[in-house]
């Protein structure tokens, strides 16, 4: 599912905002089979997207960036 979501975690940080919701409107759009929300669901859709950036950005921020791997 979602397979051209990156990962966001990475060796140097936690990416940006902009990032996290990037995919979370993409992870949206792949549970619903809706690409542009209805107007009548855009508040539904938006709820959604913003719900799942708070828990990507909160997720992200307590396990951090990924150890360097040694090489």
């Amino acid at each position: 599912m979602c397979r051209s979501i990156r990962i966001l975690r990475t060796e140097e940080e936690i990416v940006a905002e902009a990032e996290i919701r990037a995919a979370a409107v993409q992870f949206v759009r792949k549970i619903t089979g809706i690409r542009k929300p209805s107007a009548a669901l855009t508040t539904a859709f938006d709820d959604a997207v913003n719900e799942i950036v708070f828990a990507s950005g909160a997720l992200l921020a307590t396990v951090g960036p990924k150890a360097a791997s040694a090489a």
